[in-house]
């Protein structure tokens, strides 16, 4: 039995059904009732006449129409009416009226209280036309069928949250939003933000405009004695915001009234503080650039990624985010070009490092010896070195990493930099800094740090990247298992806390249904996720395949995946060491035995695997549903109404890590 998706389940009022023209009121009490006030267009608005971005072409009026019936609110309209809303003479309103009647744009219907209504002879017109209605309260708005150039000028002010994925986006405003937006002044950002919006929004407008000037109070220079200080735009941010937030460890002393001395040790927490504070701070030191490094891409860019890399010039740091597969790496490479300076690229693991060495060796001119790897295999540093996080953070090695002039730091997979360990690499100097990742989302509340340590966002509409074929779509299917048997349900049951959710995840009847699920994806490859060892050992056996877990020796697990990437092997079973940093591009379907239950990150990391476009639709499957965010699923009576619980089969279509699945 499969269920119905959010598209098939919801009901739009605009397409259901034809409303009956003969049951008009009488207009003419209707526009005396009316606020004469009303209009299509005013001087402060945008003016929609010619039907442009809506897919009319206003020639003959069809465009007009339509603005008419959507600014009245009504289905129908008077000749009286029209000629009001269109500011023209009875007349004149009459003979256009009679033109798109001529032309079957239009219908008319004779009533018994006003000689004719019109009303259009296509009501699909009126669901594909674009809309967007704004929340200014909450900042946030919905867009209906907008245009490829309308998303893309949301993309400059706003965050896309969620999509049904039948043409409808909510985006949200948010202060990061205003701060990172590509415009030199208030006045260009407003210009967009009009541009996109039906109407004047003043109260959203002077918030946005309070949030730019946020961004330009607080920047770290160097002064000309070589010391790092914070310098604010005047008097009053420097005593009554800085001070009051930063202590005397941060703050060593003032130099003026709008300078402070920073301990640089303390940089990082600087920064967050300001920035948790609702102060962006722009880092200006002059910091070293490294030795020249020239080097070319010897591959072209997508359209969004030569965004990526000019947005990245402008701002010397920043965290690309886009979705697994949409190329983040081959942009840092282009990065890596622009700058041409010495680079050090931090990295998860010993896996990563060696894929990131082949793609600098195909992808670009530098030759073998000018790439390195430094992590617990082999120590190597050149012009271009790869370095393990857990590695450079060591002591015993990051006065090797200090004392090195790096023109660009790249921080892959940097979700993970907030973490005690990684934290580590922060303080290494570099003008440039540059983070990589798809999740920059912590469920410990973290995530600010990333922008903070690293740079503000830099990313693009992941929904346009799914519609335009550069990132595969996963669809998500979510079963039910019932329990194995009696003895399993009770211990279930009389379990509490982290041991009743393992129960949940580890339940022996996922050995079958894997079995079940590899039978029918037939020749497709699959990668098996899990979160415990036992159970990730449980299912390999039980299936004849390996397991690859962080007990895995480096060059077997190396060998493993190589054989998976050539199709020697159809499935993997793995542990977290699978999340993320493994390029797997011919996996087709994911199955979750097992997981966090409640990391966004992981999930889209996982779907991840699954998302390299290479012509075969993918599919992710989660067989989890006892694992919902913040526990194990409720009692029977409450599945139905829980997301992630649903009983039989339910399918629905995913928005991955900048789309919160609904």
């Amino acid at each position: 039995m499969t269920g119905n998706t959010p598209e098939s389940g919801e009901t739009d009022a605009r397409a259901t059904g034809s409303p009956d023209p003969s049951g008009a009121e009488d207009e003419s009490k209707e526009i005396r009732a009316e606020d004469e006030a009303e209009r299509i267009n005013d001087d402060e608005g945008t003016d929609t006449d010619d039907g442009s971005g809506d897919g009319y072409t206003g020639d003959d009026g069809t465009g007009q129409f339509y603005d008419a019936l959507e600014t009245l609110g009504r289905p129908v309209v008077t000749a009286t009416r029209y000629a009001q809303l269109r500011d023209q003479s009875q007349a004149d309103a009459a003979a256009e009226l009679d033109s798109l009647e001529g032309s079957g744009t239009v219908e008319r219907l004779d009533t018994s209280s006003d000689p004719v209504v019109w009303y259009p002879t296509d009501w699909a017109r009126m669901t594909d036309r674009e809309r967007l209605v704004v929340f200014p309260e909450r900042r946030t708005l919905v867009a209906d069928q907008p245009t490829q150039f309308t998303r893309a000028q949301l993309t400059q002010f706003a965050h896309l949250l969620d999509t049904t994925g039948s043409g409808s986006y909510l985006y949200e405003i948010r202060p990061e939003d205003v701060w990172q937006a590509p415009y030199e002044t208030f006045a260009d950002l407003l210009g967009t933000v009009r541009s996109v919006l039906p109407e004047r929004e003043p109260a959203l407008e002077e918030w946005m405009e309070d949030q730019h000037r946020r961004a330009s109070q607080f920047t770290l220079r160097t002064h000309e004695d070589g010391y790092v200080v914070l310098e604010a735009e005047s008097a009053d941010m420097m005593g009554n915001v800085a001070r009051q937030k930063l202590d005397g460890g941060q703050l060593r002393a003032p130099v003026s009234d709008t300078e402070s001395w920073v301990a640089e040790e303390r940089l990082a927490e600087v920064k967050r503080v300001l920035y948790e504070a609702g102060y962006p701070v722009r880092d200006e030191r002059d910091l070293e650039r490294g030795d020249p490094l020239p080097v070319d891409l010897e591959l072209g860019l997508r359209g969004y990624q030569q965004t990526w890399v000019s947005n990245f010039v402008d701002r010397q740091s920043g965290v690309l985010v886009g979705p697994p597969g949409s190329g983040k790496t081959v942009a840092a490479l282009a990065i890596l070009a622009a700058v041409e300076g010495e680079t050090l690229i931090l990295v998860p693991g010993r896996e990563l490092a060696g894929q990131w060495r082949e793609e600098l060796l195909t992808k670009t001119t530098l030759d073998p010896d000018q790439v390195g790897e430094y992590h617990g295999g082999t120590k190597e540093v050149r012009p271009v070195t790869i370095a393990t996080y857990r590695t450079a953070g060591m002591d015993r090695h990051r006065q090797l990493f200090d004392s090195r002039e790096w023109g660009l730091i790249v921080y892959d997979e940097c979700h993970n930099l907030p973490t005690p360990i990684h934290r580590r690499t922060a303080g290494l100097q570099t003008r440039h800094r540059l983070g990589l990742s798809s999740t920059p989302v912590r469920e410990d509340e973290q995530g600010s740090e990333i922008f903070t340590l690293i740079g503000p966002p830099i990313g693009t509409d992941w929904d346009a990247l799914f519609a335009e074929g550069y990132v595969a779509e996963p669809a998500v299917e979510i079963r039910y298992l019932p329990w194995d048997g009696e003895d399993s349900q009770n211990e279930y049951v009389s379990a509490t806390g982290h041991e009743r959710r393992q129960l949940a995840a580890t339940n022996p009847a996922k050995i079958a249904e894997v079995q079940a699920l590899l039978a029918e994806a037939g020749e497709q490859q699959a990668l098996v996720f899990v979160e415990y060892l036992e159970q990730g050992q449980a299912i390999a056996d039980a299936l004849g395949v390996p397991f690859i877990s962080g007990e895995t020796p480096h060059h077997r697990r190396e060998k493993l995946f190589e054989q998976f990437r050539e199709g020697q092997r159809r499935t993997l079973v793995v542990s977290r060491v699978g999340d993320e940093g493994i390029d797997l591009p011919s996996a087709e379907l994911a199955i979750v035995a097992s997981g966090l239950g409640g990391s966004r990150r992981q999930g889209t990391q996982r779907a991840g695997r699954t998302m390299r476009p290479t012509g075969r639709g993918p599919d992710v499957r989660a067989r989890d549903p006892r694992e919902p965010r913040g526990g194990v699923c409720p009692p029977a009576d409450a599945v139905s109404r829980r997301e992630g619980c649903q009983s039989n089969r339910t399918r629905r279509r995913s928005r991955p890590g900048g789309h919160r699945t609904r």
